[in-house]
């Protein structure tokens, strides 16, 4: 018997349809709020994520991209585009899953991973827009070796980033960047939650995820745009800065 799973969000955004398009439906976009992900313009064109295919194609209205797993598993993702008076844009987007078989604690996990990884990339999707839209980006990712198995590493992460037990979105902080002779960065807190934290500079947006909620390594996937960003040396430092456990 099939199972079927959904989640929905939709948001105002603070830019132009076009704008919204090209961050949702082009490689170069998601690399500013998401991860890399090319895409082949057409329907019918390969996603290199995932193994998904593109199934609505209608710039700069209507994507949507679909994944499967042999016939026991497929994903759908969607993005309505509409625009809305003030040069703003409204976004529709909805995620289907439909799995065939078992569905146990396993899918469960997964099921709430999904839904709450989808409100927390839609959010850094609107920061995107709102404060470096059409800026080129760098896609820096690190993780932790092994699952993490007690919520306290990820409090005693929150506390290196400088956050305060009390921390609250909006609060402001002076970050070191690892990489950079310790050069401190002015952010704020965009987002604050038991799974994630979200820190915004005048140069990059910072994610962190919190792998002991569904057992697997914390991680990183930071979105850098600073001119002189380099992928490679930035993903070195960020890796041996989330895997210094004694600092």
């Amino acid at each position: 018997m099939a199972r079927e799973f959904e989640v929905r969000k939709e948001q105002d955004l603070p830019a132009s349809p076009e704008q919204v398009w090209a961050a949702v439906a082009t490689g170069a976009g998601n690399l500013g709020w998401l991860y890399p992900m090319e895409v082949e313009p057409r329907v019918g064109g390969k996603i290199t994520r995932a193994e998904s295919t593109v199934v609505a194609w209608e710039p700069p209205h209507h994507f949507a991209a679909r994944a499967t797993l042999g016939d026991e598993f497929s994903n759908t993702l969607s993005y309505r585009i509409e625009p809305v008076d003030g040069g703003t844009t409204h976004l529709r987007m909805g995620i289907h899953w439909v799995h065939e078989g078992v569905w146990d604690e396993v899918w469960d996990r997964k099921a709430d991973a999904a839904e709450k990884h989808v409100h927390f990339y839609q959010h850094s999707l609107a920061e995107y827009l709102r404060h470096f839209a059409g800026r080129p980006a760098v896609y820096v990712k690190a993780g932790r070796p092994e699952p993490a198995s007690d919520p306290d590493d990820f409090a005693a992460l929150c506390r290196r980033l400088g956050l305060a037990d009390d921390a609250a979105v909006g609060d402001r902080l002076s970050l070191r960047l690892p990489g950079t002779d310790g050069r401190p960065e002015d952010v704020v807190v965009d987002w604050l939650s038991p799974e994630f934290v979200g820190l915004r500079g005048p140069d990059g947006l910072y994610r962190f995820f919190n792998g002991s909620t569904w057992n697997v390594p914390i991680w990183l996937g930071h979105h850098l745009f600073a001119e002189d960003a380099d992928e490679q040396q930035a993903t070195a430092a960020w890796t041996a800065w989330l895997n210094d456990t004694q600092a």
